[in-house]
Parts: structure tokens; sequence; C-alpha cells
């Protein structure tokens, strides 16, 4: 990738993550998931990567390897300058707040044991940000902010509908001040009139907070709006990255170029041609490769 470093706020390097599906009678793998593998990319401060392709595609591996959910097979996660892998829990306190996250299931997210004061409080408790009066006050003025109110305080998860319980996910991730927030599918579970509300409102935050993100979805047309650049797996292996708008323009894998066709036309006297693209057994990903300033595709 072209990007200059001091403008990068997180960088992978060669990115694996492989999962053990079986084993001998000694223990040792017999059948090994490549789930990520050797994905390499930089998000710039302030901007929102977008990370697209179907289930199965590795996408929200990357974004738990970011967030050190999943410890790496191999490779290299650089946040700020800092190695990310090398850091044991102690040393990763300070870089768990600077890095958030959203999830796809505001239920499962939520503890419904806590109510919303609990919920957007805990992260502040964890990491000394705000005591008493003053924490109720942040989290109401976060609940605010996300469109809720402060009589919301007191309620608990299954008293929100599914909007509402991902803005109370979003005011959690920012509790703590974070730099880098990691939106894992964050509006698939949603509903279509809510999704757009959503995203408009991550934009407004982004602006306001000085956020940088990494959006995973397999939605590219509402990835396309949020999105600065996007890049595509599939496979474990990223395909192609390029700017939202050379993407869509100017497709060059036929991997993207299926996933594009299969985005529903609104207008039914509209004729889109779907196009079907399947990889050969065995075949090898090659690598990424800068076809035009800014953008990289894998092909032969």
């Amino acid at each position: 990738m072209s990007e200059r470093r001091d403008d990068l706020l997180v960088e992978v390097r060669g990115l694996k993550k492989h999962f053990t599906k079986s084993t001998d009678v000694w223990g040792r793998p017999t059948e090994v998931l490549k789930a990520v593998d050797g994905v390499s990319f930089g998000i710039k401060r302030g901007e929102t990567f977008g990370l697209v392709g179907e289930s199965g595609s590795g996408k929200s591996t990357v974004g738990r390897c970011l967030l050190r959910l999943y410890d790496y097979t191999a490779g290299e996660v650089h946040f700020d300058g800092h190695e990310l892998s090398s850091l044991g829990e102690r040393q990763l306190k300070p870089f768990r707040r600077r890095i958030q996250s959203i999830f796809q299931d505001p239920y499962s997210s939520l503890n419904p044991g806590m109510n919303v004061l609990e919920l957007i409080g805990e992260p502040m408790d964890i990491h000394g940000l705000h005591r008493g009066a003053e924490r109720k006050d942040a989290v109401a003025a976060l609940l605010e902010r996300v469109g809720l109110k402060r009589e919301h305080l007191l309620r608990y998860p299954h008293e929100f509908s599914g909007g509402q319980r991902q803005r109370i996910s979003i005011a959690r991730a920012l509790s703590v001040r974070p730099d880098f927030v990691v939106c894992d599918e964050p509006i698939s579970a949603l509903d279509v009139s809510v999704q757009a509300q959503v995203i408009n409102m991550l934009e407004d935050l982004q602006q306001e907070f000085g956020l940088t993100y990494l959006f995973i979805a397999h939605d590219l047309s509402m990835v396309r709006h949020i999105s600065d650049r996007i890049g595509v797996m599939y496979g474990g292996r990223l395909v192609e990255v390029a700017s939202s708008e050379e993407l869509y323009e100017n497709p060059l894998h036929p991997y993207t170029k299926a996933l594009l066709s299969s985005i529903p036309v609104p207008d039914p006297r509209a004729v889109s041609e779907r196009v079907i693209w399947t990889k050969e057994a065995g075949a090898v990903v090659p690598e990424l490769r800068e076809v035009s300033p800014g953008h990289f595709v894998a092909l032969e």
C-alpha cells in the first residue's frame, strides 16, 4: 500500500488467523481453517475504511484481531505506531480505551441485567474517567447525543427497540473517548428505515469526535455512503482496495463485480446483469498490485 505511514492510525501487515478444525490423536492439527490469510492495509486518521465481503470471507475475523479479541497466527497490527500483538493485557489497557467496538446484535452485546446508566458508565469506571454525579451527567449527555433521553437512564435493554439498543451500544463505545472504532456489521440487524439514521449519526459523530472507523459489512450499497476507501475480501484475502467512488465506478476484480451486481435495483424497469464468479478450487489469490493511483487489485 502506498499510504505514508505517518498518516496512518492503523496499519495491518500480513495478518493471518487460522483456526484448528480437527486434530489427530497426538493433538496435532489435521485440518485448518484459514479465516484470514495474509491481509495488509492501512487506515488513515479520521477516515472510514470499509471492509466488505460475503459471509465467511474473513472480514469480521480481521476486526476481532484488531480488537485483540483473537490472537494472530502471524502478522502485525500497528496502532498509532505501537505493535499490539507483543503487548500483555496490562500494556494493552490504554489501547483498549482508544480502540472500541460496535457489534451487529446490540441485544447480545448489552448485558440484560444492567440498566443504561450502568452499561454506558461501566467503561468509564474501568478507565477512571468520571465519578459520581459527573459520571451520570456524562452518560446522560452521551445518551442525548445518540438520540435518546435522560429519562432512559434507568431502563434495561429489553425495554428498547433494536435501533435504540444500537444507539446505546454506540454511546457505550464513545464513553471512553476512543480514537478508533471497529463497526462490525452495525446496521445489518436493523430495520431498513433505521439503517440510514444510524449511518448518518455515525458520520456526524465521526466529525464531532474526530473518530476513525473500520466499517465491516456485506451491504455494499450502504458501505458506499460512509466509506472513504473500501477493501473487498474473499477467502481470507483482500482482492481489491480503492476509494469508494473508484470501486463502484470502475471495479476490476471479478468478485467485486459480482458483489456489485447483486445490489438490488429499486427501479423495477431497470435491468441489471448479474455477474457470477467462482474461484477455482485450490487457486492461489495473487498479491495486491497498484493498477492506478490508490487502486489495488489481486489479478494475474
